[in-house]
């Protein structure tokens, strides 16, 4: 089995915030100047381009290392179905090719990145669960 540059602790962080991610919708609420309470606090998960969670997940995928980032793109890949662990060296590869300054929004432009990651975590024997990776029996 390939070995992950990045440790499953750091993926499983990456899931939690790509997932509060996910959730977020196109901003709807016409009156966002209303009380919160009486508009039963949609604006939390509206987007509306000063996200909190798109920072810290900016701030946490640009202090990886490059290794690190490749991982990330591959366990999306391998997550996605482009390969399977077999191929970790190809995908691996593939994301090295295809790699930029932009690694954040070729994550956060994959729609259900968490769910693509903990796929590719699992292909590792890995498992996603109560917000933190456990190694699968």
């Amino acid at each position: 089995m390939p070995e992950l540059a990045i440790s499953a602790e750091k993926v499983g962080f990456l899931i939690e915030k790509a997932r509060e991610f996910d959730v977020k919708d196109a901003p709807t609420d016409p009156d966002s100047g209303s009380n919160a309470t009486d508009d039963g606090m949609i604006d939390v998960l509206e987007d509306n381009g000063s996200d909190p969670v798109v920072r810290e997940i900016t701030g946490f995928i640009n202090a990886l290392t490059e290794d690190e980032q490749l991982d990330l793109i591959a366990l999306m890949r391998l997550g996605r179905g482009d390969g399977s662990i077999e191929e970790w060296t190809d995908l691996r590869r593939e994301a090295a090719d295809t790699r930029d300054r932009h690694v954040v929004r070729t994550l956060l432009g994959e729609p259900m990145l968490g769910d693509l990651l903990a796929e590719g975590l699992g292909a590792f024997g890995r498992s996603w669960a109560d917000e933190r990776t456990t190694p699968v029996r």
